[in-house]
């Protein structure tokens, strides 16, 4: 099935004075999908982000929220959107309850609709228990909870998560992408982060941007199999039979290189495909037991550091 474009960027490009941030920034977003949006700091990440909710002018460029085009200022497609900063802010003295009410009157619902949403969203984000506290009381990880059901509440198609995991605890981080798997099933999320590991947990599209251009995009495990590198790592039942075969595998005309530690074995091959099966085939005639085989894949710490110089 052919997804279509949710959040369609082409030709964007912005300046402050002298520095140019992006520059002919041009990316698509396919609906239902949760997309990394990563870089370093000064990459251009919230300046994007920025001018996909109106809120910055680009000089030049366009940005299409399901075909309708954002402009800047008071733009309709903002009512398409949910946003989540990296550290929300709320009125303490509001219960969960009280402050999504408000959120859902700024957005115009009626008070049926906000009722039900409400309800659904604090099942949802496991807030239901704590609808009735006052948000001073609550933890980081549950402040970023309620931040999902804001971003929520209108039932936007486009969700725009900014570091939303930067300051919580390994838990709270989990706890929060468990809910991000959740949510890709009720909107489309572009989620800017530093942390990779998340990124590969959760998205299925990455950008990385590095001075105002996209350095690497595409969809993760495309990305990661066109950038595999033709490495075997076979686990042998010992150390000292690892060690006994490293020299002999390294003879092999279509072995580059052995490598390894322990009863684990890195072997640089020509072609992984065709030399993966001589390989096992020579380990064979060795009477050696190869208790685990796999190519070694390219992380996306690995690829971003590829492209970041």
């Amino acid at each position: 099935m052919i997804k279509m474009a949710l959040l369609s960027i082409e030709g964007l490009s912005k300046s402050f004075g002298a520095l140019q941030v992006l520059n002919n920034l041009s990316f698509e977003v396919e609906q239902g999908s949760v997309f990394g949006f990563i870089g370093k700091n000064g990459s251009g990440k919230t300046t994007t982000m920025k001018i996909i909710v109106g809120l910055l002018k680009a000089q030049s460029g366009s940005v299409h929220i399901s075909g309708v085009p954002v402009k800047y200022g008071e733009t309709k497609t903002n009512h398409m959107i949910g946003y989540l900063p990296d550290v929300p802010e709320y009125y303490g003295f509001f219960n969960a309850i009280e402050y999504l009410r408000l959120v859902g009157q700024i957005a115009n619902m009626s008070p049926a609709k906000i009722k039900s949403q409400t309800s659904e969203l604090l099942e949802l984000v496991g807030l239901q228990d704590s609808a009735k506290r006052k948000i001073r009381g609550y933890s980081r990880g549950m402040k970023q909870r309620l931040g999902i059901a804001q971003a929520l509440i209108h039932e936007p198609t486009l969700l725009i998560c900014d570091e939303p995991t930067s300051a919580l605890d390994p838990q709270g981080r989990s706890d929060l992408l468990g809910l991000l798997e959740l949510v890709r099933q009720r909107t489309t999320v572009l989620l800017s982060t530093h942390i990779l590991t998340d990124v590969e947990r959760v998205c299925d599209a990455v950008g990385v941007l590095d001075g105002g251009k996209l350095a690497l995009y595409g969809k993760l495990d495309e990305l990661k199999a066109a950038h595999r590198r033709d490495t075997i790592v076979i686990e042998m039942e010992s150390a000292a039979a690892a060690q006994r075969l490293a020299q002999p595998l390294l003879g092999l005309p279509f072995v580059q290189q052995v490598g390894g530690g322990g009863n684990t074995l890195t072997i640089d091959v020509h072609n992984v495909t065709a030399n993966g099966r001589d390989v096992l085939a020579f380990l064979s005639e060795q009477d050696s037991t190869v208790r685990a085989y796999h190519v070694l894949e390219p992380s996306l710490e690995s690829l971003y550091l590829d492209v970041i110089a």
